[in-house]
């Protein structure tokens, strides 16, 4: 019995059954010519071997993971490409599967786990997409420009043990953040779960900010679990003024339950209604009423929260709860202006105003908010990028802030990713990444915790394990906002996987002014240089008069800690005809 380390490639037909009953003849001969002119002559380039054909499917064989993964990528490219006059409903799209394995050889079949596991991964990727487990990601990653989604551990039927899996986009256009996905995310190995904005029910619109605000706080505090997978705050709030079916919630958004609830506020008192539902099976496993004094509303959360998990199967230990509890403030009052800065920046920007006069608001009703003080510290380092005040000012004010957030609560993983945030933008970068590491101990499974270690870590000289963490963070919010593309396109040109970055580009509904500068730079690196001149102009024409190019260039740079990523950057704006 011959045994060795192989990497498999599965792949299959979506819908065969169905094109097959459209039309059998006609699915058959396309199949085959598609199998015959593109893909053998496509395996045969990556140094890979057809074992096995299955109907509407193909087990490969290759010596390396890297020809695996890189003839799967041609591989989806060259079948949308040929399909694409064909009808919607007639295009033949491909699921693909990679596993590093050691496999059993009988001679020509190939058989074992390393063979199941490809053909189970295969069933989970998109149309049109890859999935491959962690050990073949592992030979991949650097080596590859290829945009990674962790999908986490998974129970893979007929597998003894969870398997890492990470998954590769669809070839061809992709959903937009935020519009609708169709796939069906798989299911974390750990209990997974979305909070639904809760319904505001005080019959007053400008109680918004308070119901959302109530919602985002139970979010956070089930995200202090570990043993919890929880979706984040961008992607649960998609659904808000809806009334969605919790199985397509759950499909949409890969978790296996759901809360949802309503918030009633009135003078003093507060009533807080709240469901923990089952996915699969739609029950009500738990749900619970609470009136309350509006200065119970802490007590609440906590109650709440602690309920869900004790409902969840698997119950988690209390005191995991109990040693990451971290109170925003003391005062109802700043917690108000808190919960209305937060619905201001949802609404507006990094920089917009009224947040940044409900932060200020708040610090004043308790000088001991040190989730104040780190908002405001952000606020006036992004603020440099929008020239609402001078940059030294600006500076000083992110310093000092952000110093005065961390001397009122070392133990609170906002504050310090915040305050990581602000240190960044500073050019910082020992600061940065030593309070990103900090809020990572203190809560790894804070999306905004996640985004913002992928941003240090891609400034840091280390652009894939950037991506790697905003992958993680892209998991957890599925239905990202387009402020998470900035860090996202930085971390591509950085890695010079400039088609990617320009991808990258292209989802965003409105990008700011200045990412058609750092597009310009992409498509010069490119070689595009007509398409780099069409960016410049846009640029130059849209930009208020006091954002020169110049002036946001010396700024841009300066969150790059080396010398060499800073130079890759000048170089595009230069190669793009800009003055810099």
């Amino acid at each position: 019995m011959e045994r060795r380390l192989v990497a498999i490639l599965a792949a299959d037909v979506v819908g065969y059954t169905r094109l097959m009953g459209d039309d059998e003849s006609g699915t058959l001969r396309r199949l085959t010519e598609l199998r015959q002119q593109v893909l053998e002559p496509l395996i045969a380039d990556h140094r890979g071997r057809i074992f096995k054909l299955i109907g509407d499917g193909l087990l490969v064989e290759f010596a390396s993971v890297v020809d695996a993964l890189a003839c799967a990528l041609a591989w989806q490219d060259r079948v949308v490409e040929r399909e694409a006059a064909a009808d919607e409903d007639t295009r033949l799209r491909f699921r693909i599967g990679i596993n590093l394995g050691d496999v059993i050889v009988e001679g020509g079949d190939i058989h074992g786990d390393g063979v199941n596991i490809a053909a189970r991964l295969e069933g989970l990727a998109e149309p049109g997409g890859i999935c491959l487990s962690g050990d073949a990601f592992r030979q991949v990653r650097g080596k590859i420009a290829a945009e990674f989604e962790d999908l986490g551990e998974l129970d893979l039927k007929n597998v003894a043990q969870p398997v890492r899996a990470y998954r590769i986009a669809a070839s061809g256009p992709q959903p937009l953040p935020g519009e609708r996905r169709e796939m069906t995310l798989p299911l974390p190995a750990k209990p997974s779960i979305a909070v639904l904005p809760f319904v505001n029910m005080s019959g007053d619109a400008e109680q918004e900010y308070f119901s959302d605000g109530i919602t985002e706080d139970i979010i956070t505090e089930l995200s202090r679990f570990r043993g919890l997978f929880v979706i984040a705050r961008n992607s649960s709030f998609r659904y808000k003024g809806r009334s969605p079916r919790v199985q397509d919630v759950g499909r949409e958004l890969g978790v296996s339950y759901v809360v949802e609830g309503s918030v009633r506020r009135s003078a003093e008192r507060v009533r807080v209604t709240v469901q923990l539902v089952e996915v699969e099976s739609g029950n009500h496993l738990w749900a619970e009423r609470y009136d309350r004094d509006l200065e119970d509303i802490f007590a609440v959360q906590d109650e709440v929260t602690q309920a869900i998990v004790a409902a969840l199967p698997g119950r988690l230990d209390a005191a995991e709860f109990e040693k990451g509890r971290r109170q925003a403030t003391e005062s109802q009052s700043a917690y108000d202006y808190l919960l209305r800065g937060e619905w201001f920046l949802q609404r507006g920007g990094p920089a917009d105003g009224e947040a940044l006069a409900m932060f200020e608001n708040a610090t004043e009703a308790d000088p001991n908010s040190a989730r104040a003080y780190a908002r405001i510290a952000a606020w006036h380092a992004f603020s440099i990028y929008s020239h609402e005040i001078p940059t030294d000012t600006a500076f000083e004010k992110a310093r000092d802030y952000a110093e005065r957030a961390l001397e009122l609560d070392d133990s609170d993983a906002k504050v310090h990713a915040l305050a990581a945030t602000a240190y960044l933008n500073l050019g910082e970068h020992e600061r940065a990444q030593s309070h990103i590491e900090r809020a990572m101990t203190l809560n790894p499974n804070d999306v905004e915790v996640l985004y913002r270690l992928g941003a240090v870590a891609a400034y840091h000289g280390k652009p894939q394990e950037g991506l790697d963490w905003m992958q993680k963070a892209m998991r957890l919010d599925p239905f990202y906002p387009d402020s998470k593309l900035e860090p996202l396109f930085d971390a591509c040109y950085m890695l010079g996987a400039y088609e990617k970055a320009i991808d990258v580009f292209r989802r965003w509904r409105n990008p700011p002014i200045h990412m058609h500068a750092e597009f310009a730079a992409a498509l010069a690196q490119l070689g595009r240089t007509p398409e780099a001149r069409e960016a410049v102009d846009t640029y130059d024409r849209n930009r208020p008069k006091e954002h020169d190019v110049s002036e946001f260039a010396k700024r841009h740079v300066r969150l790059c800690k080396f010398s060499a990523d800073r130079d890759h950057w000048l170089d595009g704006y230069r190669k793009a005809g800009f003055e810099v």
